[in-house]
């Protein structure tokens, strides 16, 4: 594995971790960090998060990374991989 793979993979793994465990306390969630898959939905059937609680999704990214989720975008919050590839991008194009 060359050194920019293992960074970028460090670096979205610190991101996954950081964001389980802030939406974890921010919702009151009965979950450990590691019992969220990364790919379970997370609105609707997977975690059966509502309306309110998708906008305590997008405030803790908002908060956690310095990024804005528009609202009309809301196919960003259909997983934690989703909003890990977004917050990814967004810091890539901010530099």
């Amino acid at each position: 594995m060359t050194e920019t793979l293992r960074v970028l993979i460090e670096r979205r793994a610190a991101i996954i971790n950081r964001f389980k465990e802030d939406l974890i306390q921010r919702l009151n969630l009965p979950y450990e960090p590691q019992d969220l898959h990364e790919d379970v939905s997370l609105l609707g059937a997977g975690l059966g998060l509502d309306s309110l609680d998708a906008l305590e999704i997008v405030l803790c990214v908002e908060n956690c990374f310095g990024i804005k989720i528009p609202d009309q975008n809301t196919s960003i919050l259909r997983s934690i991989n989703t909003i890990v590839d977004y917050v990814i991008a967004r810091q890539e194009k901010r530099g």
